[in-house]
């Protein structure tokens, strides 16, 4: 049987539906998509802050978990519109740097709160 921890971060915001910000076990975690929120529940405006809280958000789950973006095998771009894609990329690759873990990004009808961009991942712990 396998055990599964639910991750609990309290340096990103609650989820906004239910479910767990991660699930963590046999050495893997997978954490859910985070929405460019602040822990007031704002989201900054343009997609490259969009971006950056994004990947703040899942940083700060993935050090709950005990683990980090330098950890990251996959990762999955829900974005709102792909003309938002170049601004993405741009910050993205400033935050993973040479890290960069496999993904796959998508232009979605609508994300939750009317974000321009979602990023979950899965993550070795």
């Amino acid at each position: 049987m396998t055990n599964l921890t639910t991750v609990l971060s309290h340096d990103a915001p609650a989820p906004v539906g239910p479910y767990s910000q991660a699930i963590a076990g046999q050495g893997l975690v997978f954490v859910a998509g985070q929405l460019p929120m602040d822990m007031d529940g704002q989201m900054p405006d343009g997609i490259d802050a969009q971006t950056r809280q994004s990947l703040a958000n899942v940083s700060a789950v993935l050090a709950a978990a005990g683990s980090s973006l330098g950890q990251v095998a996959k990762t999955t771009v829900y974005l709102a519109d792909m003309e938002d894609f170049a601004g993405m990329n741009a910050i993205y690759a400033d935050v993973f740097g040479q890290s960069l873990p496999a993904r796959s990004a998508f232009q979605v009808a609508r994300l939750p709160r009317d974000a321009r961009v979602e990023i979950e991942c899965i993550a070795f712990s």
